[in-house]
């Protein structure tokens, strides 16, 4: 097994969101937060559900990863109100700190379809919109340094038509000089038909290691009728060029088999999108049948093996 999970069960559950009335009052589920180190200390977004299953996100902050204190009132982006396009719900944040900077990449549902989204804050107060993605997009992850001096994104298109939750199976890379403006992008790897990864997307952003750079990705294995599961698998990117796959794990590194993680809103998920290095421990923080939030610690160097088994 590569992760060995939390011994306490889910680090966060429903019954630590503060209500905030009007807009959330016993919320029913709190899930697929956006994690980082900041300054020190253990930031989150989390992804709040209403019993009108609306959707917010929550500031929370912690001083040893596992304890979290969430601000009640829900983060708005300063500017995007000016979109002239409807929407719906905002979630699946993913957080990059580069250059002192906290840049977060989202998930927009309109009338269109999804769009990614992308806000930055220097104080995790206060979040600027930046602006969204003219394609149906979901899983964007920035990389935490420039990428031969401009930014680098991991994005999945997207498949909403006739589907409000998308789908797709292929993750690309794309470059931007100012976080606006998105260009050259190609494709990074598929899903592999029949096995565990049949859909795949980003999870956390990559982190960088002496072998590549290290990532983190779900994979949906849709071939079970009823429902799809949802696993975490690893993959190595050239350092210098990530469009180049160095090595892909042929099995999954976390799947549901707790009982909070098989049922729920969304039974059978495990949903990677926060990642954080210790020394050379690696703390993943997952998404848990879209009710719950796990924690899971494995080392860099068990990631790294994984990559390498059956590549």
């Amino acid at each position: 097994m590569v992760f060995q999970r939390h011994p306490g069960g889910p680090i966060l559950t429903r019954d630590h969101v503060p209500d905030f009335p009007p807009e959330i009052i016993d919320a029913s589920s709190v899930f697929n937060p956006g994690v980082a180190l900041w300054r020190g200390k253990v930031v989150a977004l989390l992804r709040v559900q209403t019993r009108g299953r609306r959707t917010f996100l929550l500031k929370a902050s912690s001083e040893d990863g596992l304890r979290f204190d969430i601000d009640p009132q829900p983060l708005v982006f300063t500017g995007i109100e000016a979109l002239p396009e409807t929407i719906h719900h905002i979630y699946d944040p993913r957080l990059t700190v580069i250059e002192d900077e906290l840049l977060v990449c989202f998930a927009m549902d309109l009338d269109e379809g999804c769009r990614l989204g992308m806000a930055r804050s220097r104080d995790f107060l206060h979040f600027d919109f930046i602006g969204m993605s003219d394609d149906d997009l979901r899983n964007g992850v920035i990389f935490p340094e420039r990428i031969g001096g401009r930014y680098a994104r991991l994005e999945r298109p997207n498949n909403s038509a006739g589907n409000l939750a998308g789908g797709g199976d292929a993750i690309r890379l794309a470059y931007s000089d100012d976080l606006v403006k998105w260009e050259g992008s190609v494709e990074l790897m598929r899903g592999r038909p029949r096995y565990w990864d049949e859909r795949i997307g980003s999870g956390p952003p990559p982190v960088k290691t002496s072998q590549g750079w290290l990532h983190i990705y779900h994979g949906v294995a849709t071939h079970f009728g009823a429902s799809s599961l949802y696993q975490a698998g690893v993959v190595l990117l050239d350092l210098n060029g990530p469009s180049q796959v160095i090595a892909r794990g042929r099995d999954n590194v976390l799947e549901p088999r707790e009982t909070w993680e098989l049922g729920g809103q969304v039974p059978g998920v495990v949903f990677p999108t926060g990642l954080i290095l210790r020394d050379k421990a690696a703390d993943l923080y997952y998404g848990a049948a879209d009710t719950c939030i796990g924690l899971a610690r494995t080392s860099v160097d068990a990631l790294i093996q994984a990559c390498r088994i059956g590549d």
